[in-house]
């Protein structure tokens, strides 16, 4: 899906933001506050960093956005390349992530080519405000989930957004069927999510077989802050 809306001419200044989120009902939460913003115009919203690029390069440069709001990985496409990121940023444009938080490799990649902020996908409406001005004002904004991701004391394996949100409900104390009906699939489809997740744990030496174990590891990567849910 993309979405693209036409300058209006004579119109007062207002930030341009372009949003590229492949989970619909995500996208629109996350327009919707930011059109509540004031001087913030949405010009673009699409599924995938491919169709922004697209967009980009059709669009006249007096249309491109100031700031992107960037999913890191998609489930229905390729994940934002950062030497793309790294040009978009060296021609003038701000890039804010929106992470699952399950690639630390993919967020260092993007923090080296030189974003400035990055949110967590369970961060709070409060924090994406604040991450949205600071990084339109050339701030920097990282999270305490940021910090626990790319610290390198203990290695955490790659997970796709999917794995890593039905790993975060699960050992919060979700049952399996509770985790597919939240992620809009299968019980099957969760389950086998669970099954990745212990493999790629254990590829990487911190095995976690059992729900408690997953709690512990989720706690440890912090997968599970702003779930408000403490337990199995």
């Amino acid at each position: 899906m993309e979405t693209e809306r036409a300058n209006r001419a004579g119109a007062p200044f207002a930030w341009r933001i372009a949003v590229v989120e492949d989970h619909r009902l995500q996208r629109q939460a996350l327009v919707s506050l930011l059109e509540r913003q004031p001087n913030i115009r949405v010009v673009l919203q699409c599924e995938t960093f491919p169709l922004f690029l697209r967009w980009l390069e059709r669009t006249p440069p007096s249309g491109h956005p100031h700031l992107v709001v960037l999913d890191l990985q998609a489930d229905r496409g390729p994940s934002a390349s950062p030497p793309a990121v790294r040009e978009l940023i060296r021609s003038g444009m701000r890039v804010l992530v929106l992470s699952a938080m399950g690639s630390p490799t993919q967020v260092r990649a993007m923090l080296a080519a030189g974003v400035t902020g990055v949110l967590g996908k369970r961060d709070s409406e409060e924090d994406i405000v604040g991450a949205l001005w600071a990084v339109l004002a050339n701030g920097v904004w990282r999270t305490p989930e940021l910090e626990a991701v790319i610290s390198p004391r203990q290695e955490r394996p790659e997970l796709s957004e999917q794995e890593s949100r039905a790993l975060a409900l699960y050992a919060a104390g979700h049952t399996l069927d509770a985790v597919a009906s939240q992620l809009g699939v299968r019980r099957g489809t969760a389950k086998k999510y669970i099954s990745r997740v212990k493999a790629k744990y254990a590829a990487v030496g911190r095995p976690a077989r059992t729900k408690v174990e997953l709690n512990r590891v989720a706690r440890q990567d912090g997968l599970l802050r702003d779930l408000g849910e403490g337990g199995v």
